[in-house]
């Protein structure tokens, strides 16, 4: 059993200056929480290099240090990573790319969105890239992208949908997660994490508005209903007071160990936000519920 009470802050892995902790997404398997992130490094000269980082807890109290699974490369900078899915024998995780070749303050034109395969959720593939408008389409062509998120219809077991951020956030399905075809688009925030709700059969869609965690419904993905913007203890917390944003939502009520809905997301500060919005000196943090209305976490 995970004693919730027993963590000291809100605060998982704290950023500064230097070093800055963004984009969560966990996964629990064998009894570790697997914490995948965007780990943004300010240089001595300026330059901001982007990572796809790791840490590990047993505990949600101890975690371990960061471990890099992508290469330094300002034309890269693997980030944001979605979630991470199975299928057959395979984990696989969606993360994008986030250039600034020349230490643009945001990313070109030339964003997409990868996925890494493993089989033991340690040692991961070369990143690949995901053609969401279609076979048809050039990578060039396909338009800025980020913010991935995957998962399988609620409707259709072995149609998958991907998630990202075009133009509001834009979606594509597939039946491999290796062709795809384009579907729509709606009016929403960036980071998106979807859970189903079978007791009333609707798509739950955790999004970044401005500030704060959004949460948005559909049924059908056509037609969806605003649910409300929350923020937390922002009001207290300094280190998440110039932004929070990018939540991740980890349903575990079905394990034992935790029995409730963890929350995962990062914070900014005023002072980060103001010198690099997009490093921001951010923090990850942690919150839990047990309905998605009503929210605790740690003290302080």
């Amino acid at each position: 059993m995970i004693d919730l009470s027993r963590i000291p802050s809100p605060v998982i892995r704290a950023g500064d200056a230097v070093m800055a902790h963004r984009d969560p997404t966990v996964i629990y398997h064998d009894g570790v929480f697997r914490l995948f992130y965007s780990h943004v490094h300010l240089e001595s000269n300026d330059t901001r290099y982007w990572y796809l980082g790791t840490i590990q807890s047993v505990d949600l109290i101890e975690w371990t240090e960061p471990k890099l699974l992508t290469p330094r490369d300002l034309n890269l900078n693997y980030s944001s990573p979605g979630n991470v899915v199975r299928l057959a024998e395979e984990w696989i995780l969606c993360l994008q790319t986030y250039p600034t070749p020349n230490n643009e303050l945001f990313a070109t034109e030339e964003a997409r969105i990868f996925v890494m395969r493993s089989r033991d959720l340690e040692n991961w593939s070369e990143p690949e890239r995901l053609a969401l408008k279609g076979p048809g389409v050039p990578a060039e062509e396909m338009g800025r992208m980020i913010d991935p998120y995957l998962i399988e219809d609620k409707d259709k077991p072995g149609k998958w949908w991907c998630f990202y951020k075009q133009h509001g956030v834009s979606m594509s399905y597939s039946h491999d997660l290796t062709t795809w075809s384009y579907f729509g688009r709606t009016k929403c925030g960036e980071n998106v994490c979807v859970l189903v709700d079978r007791d009333i059969d609707e798509y739950v869609v955790i999004h970044s508005p401005k500030n704060g965690v959004g949460m948005k419904r559909t049924s059908d993905l056509v037609h969806w209903r605003d649910v409300g913007v929350f923020t937390l203890g922002q009001k207290g917390w300094p280190w998440a007071q110039g932004r929070l944003t990018a939540g991740f939502v980890l349903d575990m009520r079905d394990q034992p160990e935790v029995g409730k809905f963890l929350l995962f997301f990062h914070g900014a500060t005023p002072e980060g936000s103001a010198e690099w919005p997009s490093h921001g000196r951010a923090s990850l943090g942690l919150a839990w519920s047990d309905d998605l209305v009503h929210w605790a976490w740690p003290n302080p």
